[in-house]
């Protein structure tokens, strides 16, 4: 077989292989896996001697890592996090980035790229990796801490104005002095004010209207069809499902409204955050998220000129003064300047010492646009492979200057403990803003597997994975006092199971009450015969439906349980023609004597 027929095949086994075998090595000497895949794609690239990958591929592959993970970023971004952080967060984020793509557009203008390139190049440094920053509080154990959280939510803001960015840099880019994509230089009053104008205001619309239609269709359609598959109870089909949203809404975004795959991609990810498939869909397409980030990485690697180093090491220097430096001092100022107290200054100063994801994506922006030269790119990978490496030594700097400064009391009183009020405030509001997600949540739930098993004996006997199937079955609906919801004679269609409220059971010499926890009309699902029973709810009730031809359709996918459904479906009839009527307001002896 003839070598081109098995590029893709010998690129993503050279990527994969390298990735692995570097990330483990660097791993072994407490370094972020990061730095190894960008080593493994400097390796396969075409700047060293040896094997070369398909960059053209490779690219491809990486525009896929880039959907992947910014499809990622917008399932796990909480607006509520955000704005309980927002008071520090906003204003520290958005300063912190003029002050680094000052310091990025001096040395650029110092170098000669000119004011355009610089903007640009101060933009790739002022952003921060929110892998390295995630993986660096993970073992700290500082991810849920409130500085934690204040750094967390910095760099959310940052990537938020990365994402504007991306939209907004294709109407600027022959103004800053580069060229469009798809465009010749130079076009007949490209640049001008008029010009700039129709074309930002032709963005600004496509991006409205991708916007509108992604945030009010999207959570009606999307979750909605997830439940459906979800239904089906197979997990590829589901995965596959989360894939067809993320990838399908990134590449009908770009074609129909001209946004970026990032973009679309983000917003795929944000439909799905609020929904109650989230953490699901999270869980199921992590394996391809993660795969997919390697190969972007290992991609970002192959761009890297390793003779950067020689040949200009002043210029990689002054970025990584600007990136290891500048961002930390300018950070903690601005922590402290907005009256936060030092602790946080230092953390959030240390979270914020390289660069990462959206430095890439911007930087190969920046060439594609004609912005950038091609050792700006090389120099950008060059900061952050180092910036990376020397990330663990920055926190571990931070802590002990932290610590040295705090042992002087008065210092600790002015910069410490009379800073903590806008402290707990912050606490206060993100606990509250978690309050209110969790109580979000269970309203719109109906029942987890472990209640199902607990509570309807008919699915005890299921194994976890097929009760979690059934209980996306329900539907939840919702009964005033006084209102009949079953009535004697009537068709059975349809179990009820009750999630809060009473209702009476009336039947023939008796009447039975059934609080939160319990269930009636069961045999519904077991035969066709009428209700014997009226129900009706004796307060404001909350009820959970389980559809006969839903759990028939479940019982045809699972054959196993159909000998136990059976065997209980006699033992009810015998048992309803064997009791003896309880007295007026009596009560079941157990769960079984219900079937209505």
């Amino acid at each position: 077989m003839p070598t081109h027929d098995i590029a893709l095949i010998v690129t993503l086994a050279a990527g994969f292989v390298l990735a692995f075998v570097f990330g483990f090595a660097v791993s072994k000497v407490s370094l972020p896996p990061l730095v190894g895949y960008l080593l493994a794609g400097v390796v396969i690239g075409p700047f060293t001697p040896g094997f070369v990958a398909d960059t053209a591929l490779a690219g491809q592959l990486a525009e896929i890592g880039v959907m992947l993970l910014m499809f990622g970023v917008g399932l796990h971004f909480s607006m509520s996090d955000l704005m309980a952080v927002r008071r520090i967060a906003i204003l520290g984020a958005v300063a912190q980035i003029a002050v680094a793509m000052a310091l990025g557009a001096g040395l650029a203008v110092l170098w000669g790229w000119g004011l355009g390139g610089g903007i640009m190049f101060g933009l790739c440094l002022s952003v921060a990796s929110t892998v390295v920053l995630l993986r660096a509080l993970d073992e700290r154990n500082l991810v849920d801490s409130p500085n934690g959280r204040i750094a967390v939510g910095w760099l959310i803001v940052e990537d938020l104005a990365m994402v504007l960015v991306l939209v907004l840099l294709p109407a600027f880019t022959e103004l800053l002095g580069g060229q469009a994509p798809g465009t010749e230089h130079g076009a007949d009053g490209a640049a001008g004010a008029h010009g700039l104008t129709f074309t930002l205001a032709v963005t600004l619309l496509k991006v409205g209207a991708f916007v509108a239609l992604a945030m009010i269709l999207g959570p009606r359609v999307v979750p909605w069809v997830l439940r459906q598959v979800a239904r089906t109870g197979s997990r590829e089909l589901f995965t596959l499902a989360v894939l067809a949203v993320a990838l399908g809404i990134a590449y009908g975004a770009t074609r129909v409204f001209g946004v970026s795959f990032a973009l679309g991609a983000f917003f795929a990810g944000m439909v799905l955050n609020g929904s109650d498939f989230s953490h699901k869909a999270a869980t199921n397409s992590l394996p391809l998220q993660d795969a997919f980030a390697v190969l972007f990485f290992v991609s970002v690697g192959m761009l890297f000129d390793p003779m950067i180093i020689v040949r200009e090491p002043l210029m990689l220097a002054g970025v990584l003064l600007v990136i290891l430096i500048g961002k930390t001092l300018a950070a903690a100022g601005i922590v402290l300047v907005l009256g936060y107290p030092l602790s946080t200054a230092f953390l959030v100063a240390a979270s914020l010492a390289q660069v990462g994801e959206f430095s890439f994506i911007l930087g190969g922006l920046g060439i594609s646009c004609k912005l950038l030269p091609s050792d700006g790119l090389s120099l950008i990978l060059g900061g952050s492979l180092f910036s990376i490496t020397f990330s663990p030594l920055v926190f571990q700097a931070a802590d002990a200057l932290a610590a040295r400064i705090l042992k002087n009391a008065a210092w600790k009183t002015r910069f410490e403990t009379s800073r903590r009020e806008r402290f707990v405030r912050i606490q206060k509001d993100f606990d509250d803003a978690r309050e209110r997600a969790r109580k979000k949540a269970a309203a719109r739930k109906t029942v987890s597997p472990e209640q199902l098993a607990e509570r309807f004996p008919l699915f005890s006997g299921l194994a976890p994975e097929q009760r979690e199937v059934v209980a996306l079955h329900f539907n939840t609906v919702e009964a005033q006092p006084g209102q009949r919801i079953i009535r004697a004679g009537d068709e059975a269609d349809t179990a009820y199971f009750i999630a809060s409220g009473e209702v009476e059971i009336s039947v023939t010499g008796r009447k039975i009450k059934l609080q939160a926890g319990d269930f009636f009309g069961e045999m519904a699902l077991l035969s066709k015969a009428r209700r014997t029973a009226d129900v009706t709810a004796i307060d404001y009730t909350q009820l959970l439906r389980l559809s006969r031809a839903d759990f028939l359709r479940f019982m045809k996918k699972h054959p196993d349980i159909r000998d136990h459904v059976t065997a209980l479906a006699h033992e009810r009839e015998t048992m309803n023609r064997t009791q003896p009527p309880f007295g007026e307001t009596s009560a079941p002896e157990s769960s079984e004597s219900r079937a209505v």
